[in-house]
């Protein structure tokens, strides 16, 4: 170690770009910076993530938007959730049971979400810790929020089944359709209630419920935040992420080849990246207006007509939050195709281009790029609207980046190394069958 550190010394006296000077690297992930694992826990999580019984129309599962083999995710722009058929680009909408519209934002990644240290999920961050709340977590059901979520995954794991466009489906289609529909979210006979007594009704998962919590004694005990928690514990487990390359070079074991060390210089120097992916998971968990492209529906209630996002703004209300989306962690960024709270990008290195340059990257942006299946609905509403356009370049108040073309090579080089084989695998994988008996997607 001691003959690393000179040599590190040496590059940084003598101004190379090979290797980022040790001062700027984050600590390496240790167990310490994650939460402990029940591996029955994780078990009975598995089988629920892979099961479509949680949706509305026992149709849509977890996994169907965060596939391991689409890197966690679902290798769309924007996914379509209820009335899609198929999985990750091979999905279409249902000629007998169109959806409404798409996803409005594109699926995030799910690596390194048991970090002890994780505040804030979704893009806007509308599920965040927070001490002053009961049970230390904000979400949008504020007072009514239901107790007994163990962790902020928990909690955030089953919001999805509640919103139309991704699991609990439109109208009269289902039971749990219906109490979305009718604002009944939470108690008896609300839709996660509903969905507790579908898993309840199963033999296999009330034994297997019995067999991981204590307080279960038989299938009324069984409440959906038991449900909750094991997916999220299935999802802390299966994709933990500290085996990279990168990791490598943070625990002194190793040196990145030439052109990655070279984007890792640029990353934590003059690339500024590094600004806000900072960090072990690469992110400051914060809110940024980088101007990224705007396509689909925009996320708006249903009785409004605009497609914009506002993001961060959308839950807090503040003109300074507009247009202003959570900081993603790079975690195995090379497979989470494609980039944005939008996915407005298919390739990494033209989304890296674009991100260097925001302003004047949403001046040329063609739509094109995007991976979207084919739907009857408008999805450039706002890049066609140049007040629209220009409202987002103006809420960018970061200075534009000078990249070269072997600049941003040398970039995604660097996010290569951000890979870690085992946590794209998965350690449990994906199962034969589930005990609804339903198709495992």
């Amino acid at each position: 170690m001691a003959i690393k550190q000179v040599i590190l010394a040496v590059f940084a006296l003598m101004g190379s770009t090979a290797m980022a000077a040790p001062s700027s690297l984050p600590a390496p992930l240790t167990d310490d910076d994650f939460r402990p694992i029940d591996p029955a826990e994780a078990a009975l999580g598995q089988l629920l993530f892979y099961d479509p019984i949680l949706s509305g129309a026992r149709d849509v599962a977890c996994a169907t938007c965060h596939h391991p083999r689409f890197g966690t995710a679902d290798g769309l722009s924007l996914g379509l959730g209820d009335g899609g058929i198929g999985l990750g680009t091979d999905r279409v909408a249902d000629k007998d049971n169109l959806p409404e519209e798409r996803i409005p934002r594109n699926a995030p990644a799910l690596f390194n979400l048991g970090i002890k240290d994780l505040r804030v999920l979704f893009h806007d961050g509308r599920i965040a810790v927070d001490d002053t709340r009961p049970g230390g977590i904000r979400t949008p059901l504020d007072e009514d929020m239901t107790a007994g979520f163990a962790s902020l995954l928990s909690a955030q794991t089953m919001f999805p089944v509640l919103s139309p466009d991704e699991m609990a489906g439109h109208y009269t289609e289902s039971d749990v359709a219906r109490a979305v529909r009718q604002g009944v979210l939470t108690g008896q006979g609300g839709a996660w209630d509903i969905i507790a007594r579908r898993v309840a009704d199963i033999p296999a998962y009330a034994q297997m419920f019995r067999d991981v919590y204590p307080h279960v004694q038989g299938p009324d005990d069984i409440a959906f935040t038991d449900i909750s928690n094991a997916i999220a514990v299935f999802m802390e487990d299966e994709w933990r992420s500290d085996n990279a390359p990168f990791d490598a070079v943070l625990r002194g074991q190793a040196d990145l080849p030439p052109l990655a060390a070279s984007g890792m210089d640029l990353f934590y120097g003059r690339g500024g990246c590094s600004d806000c992916h900072s960090g072990p998971l690469l992110t400051d968990q914060d809110y940024h207006a980088m101007g990224a492209p705007q396509i689909g529906p925009g996320k708006k209630a249903r009785f409004e007509t605009l497609a914009r996002d506002e993001g961060r703004a959308e839950v807090t209300g503040l003109p300074e939050d507009m247009f202003a989306f959570r900081t993603p962690s790079l975690r195995n960024v090379a497979l989470t195709a494609p980039y944005g709270h939008a996915g407005s990008h298919a390739d990494l290195a033209a989304f890296v281009a674009d991100h260097a340059d925001p302003v004047a990257a949403l001046a040329r942006y063609d739509a094109g790029q995007a991976v979207l299946p084919a739907l009857d609905v408008e999805d450039d509403s706002i890049m066609s609207d140049p007040a629209e356009v220009a409202a987002i370049a103006a809420a960018v108040t970061t200075p534009p980046v000078v990249l070269s073309p072997n600049d941003v090579t040398a970039l995604v080089a660097f996010l290569d190394s951000l890979t870690d084989p085992a946590a794209v695998k998965g350690r449990l994988g994906v199962p034969d069958a589930v005990p609804s008996g339903l198709v495992v997607p």
